[in-house]
């Protein structure tokens, strides 16, 4: 029988009246908010980023600008003392170009993509602007562009912009070329076009005539083999009607294939153009012209150097000095005749790899340049620089951590700032530049440290130059393997992978294009495999869509070698069970320790690119038949991400990654511990997690901003999960493992309080103070025990009902009046909230912790304190000073409950959990017993009351004087010897209060006087201020305090008792006003 439509309509119904009733409330696992569960960043910040870009404030030279290539948008508003990110929740990192409009500098332009031709290189999704200075931000197209250059907006009119797309770096086509608009934005033509592997990478404006341009196109092409970057596609054009048609300029420019070029104009007489030229093997020239470009001299050989041309090559002509340009460089030069004669710029104490240059118009010996390591300032026109050490911009390739106690520490490798280290969190008011430490220069790659041993650390900088680090004397030995008599060439990948064996802490196995095994730590190398690669001629690979001729602007120089290994993995669960991946879409799996290798092609797995790279491969941590490989194809233009997994060692795949959003290619993968299913994977733009294996993958958010993270690995003591970004430094969620718990199940019950780590019981350290406010401190995690809790729905007060059930109303509906008792009930309600009860051993309450009751996921802190249990005033405290901490609290075993507090009914949410508060070290001397320690917090908390008992009780007394002076003035009766008595009385309280407090007069000067009850209580309170206890001068101190203080007690109680009733009676004699009581 064939269903109609009406039937199947019955059947549906049918089915939906069926279903459970809660099922239409369920919360999935992609539906909650996960951003409680914050990414911290640690920095560090001791070394910058590689800056792209740098626009100074034209009204106000305080204020900057600064496109980090991988590090979104910084703004400074007082010349660098502090920092905001200003582009962090945007589509795009990496950053090529910043603009401010001359004619409103609240409108900024920003250009995505770096514009370099690196092997690393960030993409970008097209231009973006802001008109309020950054605080937002708008996409203004051009999201194909990839990687723009330069921006510049018509000095009289903003709505007129003219943009450089080079275009896609590893692939044809996409939006290169210059772009224009007329509309602020709205709409873009391009104005000039070559071929498709041809885009415009520099763009000049006559400052004279806005409709003089002139514009530097730029042919190139990178793929994982090779690099060429130039071809007959390069060269200069000019408009001279505002961009709309343009004319190439030849005469006196080189005729063979040009690479990169940067241009300058001469501010003084724009008739001057310089070129920065780009030619052959490395080679160039810097041109001028003098004549508007119609013609051009050669004016020396100057070409940039280091990695390449491809890399620099941005020229400045000085706004100070005629005749003067810099043309940036690994070491930048600076002439000062148009380029005839060129000298390196003094680098003393600065890092090279120069890429940005801003001057200031209002000091020519001002100049301020943005480098591979950060941005520094010169105000002796580079006599001397300035670092900026606040901005966490490092660019780490890998990371590693160890097993350092109390702290691990974390290590990585860089980008042009060699490999460093430092500590995961601190002891003091948070983590600073000086934590950290360098361990190899040069461009640091993977890093890996020592099972149980982290003074042994490994590095290594590009090509393999493999190091073990000794951390106490600092010495680092090289180790990397080397070929035996006879063979050839050993070909190491730039990046090339470190396994520390998980079978012995001394076995480490490196790769070249073969795989190398020590078990002496480096001292000795075996080789356990052949070559594992294709082993290809590069040179006859297609680039820019074919095989080209050896005359072409070839520049391997600027490549990693290529058929190399490029990531390794040993099964724990199976000594020699080693899998390893290559660059050339290859993996290969040994049994047998390296005996016999078996070849999968990767490309002939259904759903993958034919070539795709391996960057990072990881055995299952529980099944020794599982593995998992994180793929990457964006070097042949394909972004998008793909992990496969096998259970039966590589012999059939699946695609896990097809969850993951378009262009998140995956640079790692990460398996828990503890529950199989759980998975990290960093991305280009984000960490995810799954909780299933792969089926559903959700970013963690919180804390982090769009960045791209290049490694995450797990610290399993701590249950950290940390993750190494490209352009901003290390992240570490702190103890991830409520993740863990995360499914349909647990999300869908009202609230749940997950199990905490233990909390580190110490006294945080203060050792430095007042250095100003551009010193660069990290957070440290929150102390103390930290409580991550869940709640299904939100609880929300009457008043924010109301404002909800307004919201949902048509636009064009009435808002119902709630009514005059409705309005009073909101502002007479408390809001909701959830409160964490901590008890001790003895199950007596501790404290008590409050946190919001939205849904969601949440974290707060106990920071190991007990509550105040002083004396409460009912004048100046309220419900939420019940909240409130005094007293450390002892190490031992504590247990959590969580609750919701709403309408002044408690109901329980949760289970209990416990968690143990540990000493985090032992001092110098055995610290007192904690019976000892919490005998005398018990004794100073009575004598504080009593104290304040006390004290409360002479406040009332003089109070009362005072009102029964007030009373008598105000009599039908005189009575001046009522008066003399009553100022008698008042003389002797102010006795007491000083015996209890000390005297007003020395006070004001600062005198000094016998001890007092009171400060006696204050030296109470500093036994108390460090973990080792009270001493015995802390204990006959506060046995003084008590002694003193109960005199002062038994004087005043008889010295009142006789004395107030008596001038009371005087007052009603007297016939004076009755005073409240």
């Amino acid at each position: 029988m064939i269903l109609k439509p009406k039937h199947l309509f019955f059947i549906f119904l049918s089915f939906i009246l069926w279903l459970p009733a809660g099922l239409f409330g369920q919360v999935s696992v992609s539906d909650v908010s996960y951003n409680a569960l914050e990414l911290r960043n640690i920095g560090p910040a001791f070394n910058g980023g590689r800056i792209a870009d740098i626009d100074i404030h034209p009204d106000d030279e305080s204020v900057w600008y600064v496109a980090v290539g991988s590090g979104n948008v910084w703004k400074t508003v007082n010349a660098g003392t502090t920092w905001d990110p200003i582009f962090d929740n945007q589509g795009s990192y990496s950053i090529g170009s910043i603009t401010i409009d001359p004619n409103n500098p609240n409108t900024i332009w920003v250009g995505t993509g770096e514009d370099i031709g690196g092997r690393h290189v960030g993409y970008g999704d097209g231009i973006y602007k802001s008109t309020d200075g950054g605080r937002s931000w708008s996409n203004m197209g051009l999201e194909n562009s990839e990687h723009l250059s330069t921006i510049i907006v018509h000095p009289e009119n903003s709505d007129v912009v003219w943009v450089a797309a080079e275009g896609p770096l590893w692939s044809s086509g996409g939006q290169r070329g210059l772009y224009k608009t007329t509309d602020g934005g709205a709409t873009w033509e391009n104005k000039l076009s070559v071929n498709e592997w041809t885009g415009v990478t520099d763009i000049l404006i006559d400052p004279r005539n806005p409709d003089v341009l002139y514009a530097a196109t730029w042919q190139r092409h990178r793929t994982v083999a090779a690099y060429m970057g130039g071809g007959p596609g390069t060269g200069i054009h000019k408009s001279t009607d505002g961009g709309e048609t343009w004319t190439e300029l030849k005469r006196g420019l080189p005729s063979s294939n040009m690479g990169k070029i940067g241009l300058a104009i001469s501010p003084q007489n724009p008739d001057i153009v310089y070129a920065a030229i780009e030619l052959d093997r490395r080679t160039g020239g810097v041109y001028m012209s003098a004549d508007r470009g119609e013609s051009w001299r050669k004016m020396s050989d100057a070409v940039s150097g280091g990695t390449g041309p491809h890399y620099y090559q941005e020229l400045y002509a000085s706004p100070h000095n005629f005749g003067q340009i810099i043309l940036v460089s690994n070491y930048t030069l600076i002439s000062d005749d148009h380029g005839a004669n060129f000298r390196f710029i003094n680098n003393t104490n600065k890092h090279v790899d120069d890429h940005a240059i801003a001057f200031k118009e209002s000091d020519p010996d001002y100049i301020m340049i943005g480098s591979d390591g950060g941005i520094y300032q010169s105000f002796d026109f580079m006599e001397t620089w300035d670092f900026i050490s606040n901005m966490p911009l490092m660019q780490y390739y890998k990371l590693s951590v160890d097993d350092a106690k109390p702290f691990y520490n974390v290590y990585g490798g860089t980008q042009d700032n060699g490999s460093n280290g430092g500590p995961s969190r601190t002891d003091s008011d948070g983590i600073r530049n000086r934590d950290f430490f360098k361990i190899l220069g040069a461009d640091g790659h993977d890093s890996a440290t020592e099972p149980g041993n982290p003074n042994i650390v490994y590095g290594e900088f590009q090509q393999g130059a493999l190091h073990r680090v000794d951390r106490i004397t600092g010495e680092s030995v090289f180790i990397q393997p080397q070929p035996a008599e006879g063979e050839g060439h050993e070909r190491f990948n730039w990046d090339a992978p470190i396994e520390v064996s998980p079978h012995s802490p001394t076995r480490i196995y490196f790769a070249s294009y073969r795989v190398w095994r020590t078990d002496d730590r480096g001292n000795s190398w075996t080789p356990v495999s052949g070559d594992l690669t294709r082993n290809q001629e590069r040179i006859t690979l297609p680039i820019m869509g074919k095989q080209q001729s050896w005359d072409n602007p070839w520049d391997i120089s600027a490549m990693s070698t290529y058929n190399t290994i490029t990531s390794l993995a040993e099964s724990p669960l199976q000594e020699g069970l080693i899998y390893a991946g290559t660059d050339d879409g290859l993996l290969q799996v040994t049994e047998d320790g390296g005996e016999n290798w078996r070849r999968i092609e990767l490309g002939e797995i259904r759903g993958l690119p034919s070539m795709p790279f391996v960057n990072d491969i990881k055995a299952d941590l529980f099944d020794p038949n599982t593995v998992y490989v994180a793929l990457d194809n964006h070097k042949y233009g394909d972004y998008k991400p793909y992990i496969i997994k096998s259970t039966d060692r590589g012999e059939s795949w699946e695609l896990i990654s097809e969850d993951l959003p378009e262009r998140h290619l995956v640079w790692r993968v990460v398996q828990d511990h503890v529950k199989p299913e759980l998975m990290f994977a960093a991305t280009e733009f984000g960490v995810f997690f799954t909780v299933d294996g792969g089926e559903e993958w959700i970013q963690l958010k919180g804390g982090a901003p769009t960045i791209s993270f290049r490694d995450i690995t797990i610290q399993r003591e701590h249950e950290d999960l940390v993750a190494a970004s490209f352009g901003r430094g290390f992240f570490i969620l702190d103890d991830y493992s409520p993740l863990r718990e995360v499914s349909e199940e647990t999300l869908n019950e009202d609230g749940v309080l997950f199990p905490t780590r233990d909390a580190f019981w110490y006294v945080p350290r203060n050792e430095v103070d007042s250095q100003g406010d551009d010193q660069y401190v990290a957070d440290n995690p929150p102390f103390g025990a930290v409580f991550t809790y869940y709640l299904k729905e939100s609880h929300l007060t009457q008043e924010q009902e109301r404002q909800r059930r307004e919201r949902e109303l048509e636009a064009d509906e009435d808002v119902p009046f709630p009514g005059w008792d409705a309005l009073d009930a909101e502002i007479a309600e408390e809001a909701p909230y959830i409160m964490i009860t901590i008890k001790d051993e003895g199950y007596s309450v501790v404290n008590r912790v409050k946190g919001p009751a939205r849904e969601g996921f949440h974290r707060v802190n106990w920071e190991l304190r007990h509550a105040n249990k002083g004396l409460i005033d009912p004048e100046t405290t309220d419900a939420d000073d019940g909240f409130s901490n005094s007293f450390p609290a002892a190490p031992g075993t504590y247990y959590a409950s969580m609750s919701l507090v709403k309408d002044g009914e408690v109901q329980e949410l949760s289970e209990e959990i416990s968690f143990d508060v540990v000493p985090l070290r032992e001092g110098a001397l055995d610290r007192k017993p904690d019976e000892v320690r919490e005998d005398f917090m018990e004794n100073l908390i009575a004598f504080q009351r009593d104290l304040s008992a006390v004290s409360n009780r002479l406040e009332d007394a003089q109070e009362r004087i005072g009102a029964m002076r007030a009373a008598l003035l105000r009599a039908d009766n005189e009575d001046p010897e009522l008066m003399e008595r009553l100022n008698n009385t008042r003389m002797r309280l102010l006795e007491f209060d000083k015996a209890m407090n000390g005297s007003d007069a020395k006070g004001q000067i600062g005198e000094k006087e016998p001890p007092t009850p009171r400060s006696r209580m204050f030296v109470g309170f500093r036994a108390l201020g460090t973990t080792y206890g009270p001493t015995a001068t802390h204990e006959r101190t506060l046995e003084a305090g008590i002694s003193e203080l109960e005199a002062i007690r038994r004087e005043l109680d008889d010295y009142l008792s006789s004395e107030m009733p008596a001038l009371e009676r005087a007052l009603e004699a007297a016939s004076a006003p009755p005073i409240d009581n």
